[in-house]
């Protein structure tokens, strides 16, 4: 039978962990992490990401800040707001819910996050220490899919992995952090010929293409394990970027919703709590 790799047991565990540090904060009379994001537009998905991160930071007892701006709104009025939060000594993350609207340059804005504030390791200084290995924070999505790994005990070492997909957010850096975990990578992407028949030569294939189900569970070999980062509502049912109707043949796979989401949330909280630290320390 299949294993379902859900992801709300391995953030519970990420925010038990969160939780017990920051009870020894009083003790010092730190001031609480603070995360502040910037929400351009009004894309119905990404305001409901941004209420789950407020919700969670609630939770852990973050303080937490929203800077909502509206899809009109000039890049240098964009840029101005994250200048403001870099200058708040309050502040120990930002975070910049993507997408962006389409006229405004992505890493110009990104870019303007100090490294020392950059939520999801975005900046091009911290995805060079990401390299390195001298991080402060990982990219939020695939920190949290090597946890769910870690969690559920899946050997990384020696096996074959496919990451489909070759995003700054996702696929790229997965692919990286994977290879340091000494599994042979292959990454695809939109211009990979024979794709399909490509992917089944692999124990575990991560997805993360974009386009709701465009895989079905036959499209894998038996016994793989498949981790769905993709999420799209269709007939006010949210999917993944695999049709899991029939997953049987599987020997795992994330659900969706209740996979890969709640990971992102909760390695977004302990890349904020780092910082935090950093900046007490």
């Amino acid at each position: 039978m299949a294993q379902r790799l859900t992801g709300a047991p391995v953030s519970q565990k990420v925010q038990a962990e969160i939780l017990a540090e920051l009870a020894q904060w009083s003790e010092k009379n730190w001031p609480l992490p603070k995360l502040a994001v910037v929400l351009v537009g009004e894309d119905s998905a990404s305001h409901v990401y941004v209420g789950h991160k407020e919700k969670m930071c609630h939770l852990l007892g973050f303080k937490s800040q929203v800077i909502r701006l509206n899809s009109e709104s000039p890049e240098h009025q964009i840029i101005s707001e994250i200048e403001k939060l870099n200058r708040d000594s309050t502040v120990d993350a930002i975070l910049v819910q993507l997408p962006l609207p389409q006229k405004i340059n992505e890493r110009r804005v990104l870019e303007t996050i100090l490294p020392s504030k950059d939520a999801d390791c975005l900046t091009e200084k911290n995805i060079g220490k990401m390299l390195t290995g001298s991080h402060q924070v990982l990219p939020c999505t695939p920190a949290g899919i090597l946890e769910i790994f870690s969690f559920y005990k899946i050997l990384l070492s020696g096996k074959k992995i496919a990451v489909v997909g070759r995003s700054l957010i996702v696929g790229t850096p997965l692919a990286l952090m994977l290879i340091k975990e000494n599994a042979t990578v292959t990454v695809f992407h939109s211009k990979s010929e024979n794709l399909k028949p490509e992917i089944k030569n692999f124990d575990i294939v991560c997805v993360a293409v974009g386009k709701a189900q465009f895989f079905k569970v036959s499209d894998f070999k038996k016994d793989c394990i498949i981790i769905d980062v993709g999420i799209h509502r269709i007939n006010n049912h949210l999917v993944g970027d695999v049709d899991l109707s029939d997953a049987e043949s599987l020997a795992g796979y994330t659900p969706v919703p209740g996979g890969v989401g709640p990971m992102t949330i909760a390695m977004l909280m302990k890349n904020t709590f780092n910082l935090a630290k950093t900046g007490r320390s």
